[in-house]
C-alpha cells in the first residue's frame, strides 16, 4: 500500500485516466468538467502491469498534492483499449505492452477503496464528447478515435452501447480488405481498418506509395524509424504529392467504413478525435466524399462529419472521469 495521500477537502474530483500504448494521461476533474491538475507517465516503460498501476497511482497522488487546492477524490475512471466495463479488465489489447486479461480494477483496489471503473478508451472519449463537447444534446452519434490505432464509441438513444459482454463498437478491427495479406494487425487479423486508418496506418500507406513510385518526395530522406504521422502531415501541408496521396487514401478507406457505420446506427453525427484528426481537411475531405458516395440515398446529406470539440489531450480523460460522476448519481 502506497503511503502518499491527498488531504481531504471540499473540492470533489474524479480522476480520469487514459491508458495509451505509449503514454498514460490523467487528470483531476470536477463535476463541471474542469481539469484542476494532471500529468502523464510512459506506459511502455513498465514490463509488468502491477508495477505500472503502482507507479501510476503514486504519480496521481503526488500530482494531486501539488494541485494548489485541497482535493477529495471520489473515484477513478479508466479508459483503455479493450477495456471491459462489466469486469473491470483490459482484455487482449493489441497496442499495450501487457498481454492477456489484465485485472486493472482489482489492481487499483490494492491501493484504494474508492470506486474504480474501467471502459474502452473510445467509449470514454464518446462520453466526454456527450457531456462536454460537440455532442451535447445529441442522442445518436459516433466517436472515432484516430491515434496509434483506431477506436470507436457508439451512442444510441442517449446511451453508450456496450453490447452483451462490454466490447461493442470495435470497428477498428473489422475488415476493410477481407483476406488482405499485406497488412497484419496487432490483433492477429489481417486487413483491419486500423491498419489503414490510424497514424501507423498512414505511415504504412505512405511507405507503400513511395515503394511503388519514383516520384520525388521530401519524405524519402527519412528513415523508417524517423518517419511519423506529424512529418507526413507537415509534408502534405507543403504540397508533397506522395504525402497528399497517402492522406487521400486514408480518408477514402475511412469514408468507406463510415458508410457502413451509418447504415448500422443512423447517427446524427460522426466525430473524429485524436492526433490524425488534427490533419483537418486532409482527412475530413476525402472521408466525407467517400462516405457520401457510398451511403444509401436515404442517408445522404444527413450525417455530419465533425471534429471533436474537446482537445486531444482532454477528451478521454474527461470521459473517463465522467464515469465516476454517473455512478455516484445513480446511487
Amino acid at each position: 500500500m502506497i503511503s502518499i495521500s491527498i488531504q481531504m477537502g471540499k473540492k470533489e474530483v474524479a480522476v480520469g485516466i487514459d491508458i495509451g500504448g505509449t503514454n498514460t494521461a490523467f487528470g483531476f476533474v470536477d463535476r463541471q468538467g474542469n481539469i484542476l491538475a494532471g500529468d502523464t507517465i510512459l506506459t511502455n516503460l513498465y514490463d509488468e502491469i502491477e508495477v505500472f498501476i503502482a507507479a501510476l497511482y503514486e504519480k496521481i497522488l503526488v500530482t494531486g498534492q501539488k494541485a494548489g487546492t485541497e482535493l477529495l477524490i471520489k473515484g477513478y475512471g479508466i479508459g483503455a483499449p479493450m477495456g471491459n466495463i462489466n469486469k473491470g479488465t483490459i482484455e487482449y489489447a493489441a497496442g499495450l505492452p501487457w498481454k492477456g486479461i489484465l485485472p486493472v480494477s482489482d489492481l487499483f483496489h490494492r491501493h484504494t477503496g474508492l470506486p474504480v471503473i474501467v471502459t474502452n478508451d473510445a467509449n470514454a472519449a464518446a462520453v466526454g464528447e456527450m457531456m462536454y463537447g460537440g455532442a451535447r444534446g445529441m442522442k445518436d452519434f459516433v466517436v472515432i478515435t484516430l491515434g496509434t490505432g483506431l477506436g470507436s464509441g457508439f451512442v444510441i438513444d442517449g446511451k453508450l452501447v456496450y453490447g452483451h459482454d462490454g466490447f461493442a463498437g470495435e470497428i477498428g478491427h473489422t475488415a476493410i480488405r477481407p483476406g488482405s495479406s499485406d497488412r497484419e494487425c496487432g490483433c492477429g487479423k489481417k486487413g483491419c481498418l486500423e491498419t489503414y486508418v490510424s497514424a501507423t496506418g498512414l505511415k504504412r500507406t505512405l511507405l507503400k506509395i513511395m515503394a511503388d513510385s519514383i516520384q520525388p518526395s521530401v519524405l524519402r530522406k527519412y528513415s523508417f524509424e524517423e518517419l511519423d504521422a506529424k512529418i507526413i502531415h507537415d509534408a502534405a501541408r507543403q504540397g508533397d504529392p506522395l504525402a497528399v496521396k497517402a492522406f487521400e487514401h486514408t480518408g477514402r478507406m475511412l469514408g468507406f467504413k463510415l458508410a457502413d457505420v451509418v447504415a448500422h446506427t443512423n447517427p446524427e453525427a460522426v466525430f473524429l478525435f485524436g492526433g490524425l484528426a488534427l490533419a483537418q481537411d486532409l482527412i475530413f475531405e476525402p472521408a466525407r466524399k467517400h462516405m457520401e458516395e457510398n451511403l444509401l440515398s436515404i442517408y445522404r446529406g444527413k450525417v455530419k462529419l465533425l471534429p471533436s470539440e474537446l482537445s486531444t489531450q482532454n477528451a478521454a480523460v474527461l470521459g473517463a472521469s465522467s464515469l465516476i460522476w454517473a455512478e455516484l448519481e445513480h446511487k
